[in-house]
């Protein structure tokens, strides 16, 4: 699934942008006096015999002007010298950067699929900019190299249906819940003319927790399942909780509401145990808030 391709990309890109670079330094000379492309095109070409998967190589001036063909499996495309790619991230990014680096994935003109490009400023000797070698790998290729081992991929499997198992399970039980506080309706026959506070505090209880039950059930299936991160000031387990407790908390506030109006009634002075819960609300939205404001503050640093 494409948004979780691009999910594992974002987590391994640091380990195969250090794989592209000491490709990269390992085969093509930098900083040496009179570099020329003859040097380098021989170099970036045993880098893709190296590599099974690769899409294509070539070469850019310090101008961004495609100065090689791009030599694709078996063939080169001799159409593609004196085009500029100036505007390329992968030309840009390493010029301003000053260091390998790989591009995010896109939409390749060679084969349609999701590519990733990575880049490498060539200098001379007085650190002036010659050259950038490319080389275009298909994402999944990328993948495979951010995530080498077997292991990696059995365990994010198994993972992924045990959240699943428990999302669905969550799910049933939220149903349950919400047709149980339907139920409250009508087994205490709630109506305008039948209207006690009691009954309905019962029956919001229930449905506010279904609701908050089915938003975890929710998230988990959206974030871990599907991959659908979402751009959140606070995110991944820490949204989960937020928005977990913060059910929870309503939850509680409407028993401890429920309870005041129940003790007034019929015994004013149980009315110190409706205060304990809410007190116990107090902390917790406290906490929360705590809570909120430290991981806000880890995640934007």
């Amino acid at each position: 699934m494409v948004p979780l391709d691009i999910q594992r990309f974002s987590e391994g890109r640091t380990k195969a942008r250090a794989y592209f670079c000491y490709l990269f330094s390992k085969n093509i000379p930098n900083r040496l006096p009179s570099i020329t492309r003859e040097m380098i095109m021989p170099r970036l070409l045993k880098i893709k015999s190296e590599l099974e998967n690769c899409e294509g190589v070539y070469l850019l001036d310090e101008k961004g002007v495609q100065v090689s063909p791009t030599f694709v499996k078996q063939q080169q495309i001799d159409d593609d010298v004196g085009r500029i790619r100036a505007d390329r991230a992968y030309y840009y990014r390493a010029v301003r950067e000053e260091r390998c680096t790989i591009t995010d994935p896109y939409p390749s003109l060679i084969t349609g699929d999701l590519t990733v490009t990575a880049s490498a400023p060539i200098f001379n000797e007085q650190d002036e900019l010659k050259y950038v070698a490319c080389l275009d790998m298909p994402l999944n290729e990328v993948l495979k190299i951010a995530h080498p081992t077997s292991l990696d991929t059995i365990f994010g499997q198994f993972f992924k249906y045990a959240y699943a198992a428990f999302a669905f399970a969550l799910v049933a039980v939220a149903l349950l819940l919400f047709f149980k506080g339907i139920q409250s309706f009508f087994v205490y026959e709630i109506s305008v003319s039948k209207f006690k506070i009691k009954d309905v505090f019962e029956a919001t209880i229930l449905l506010t927790l279904a609701l908050a039950i089915f938003d975890l059930a929710k998230t988990l299936i959206e974030e871990e399942i599907l991959g659908r991160h979402k751009e959140h000031s606070i995110s991944g387990p820490h949204k989960t909780m937020v928005r977990f407790l913060g059910s929870i908390i309503i939850a509680l506030s409407i028993e401890a509401l429920m309870l005041v109006f129940k003790f007034a009634i019929i015994d004013p002075s149980e009315l110190i145990y409706a205060m304990y819960i809410v007190m116990g609300v107090a902390m917790l939205l406290i906490s929360l808030a705590v809570y909120i404001k430290f991981t806000k503050l880890k995640i934007d640093e």
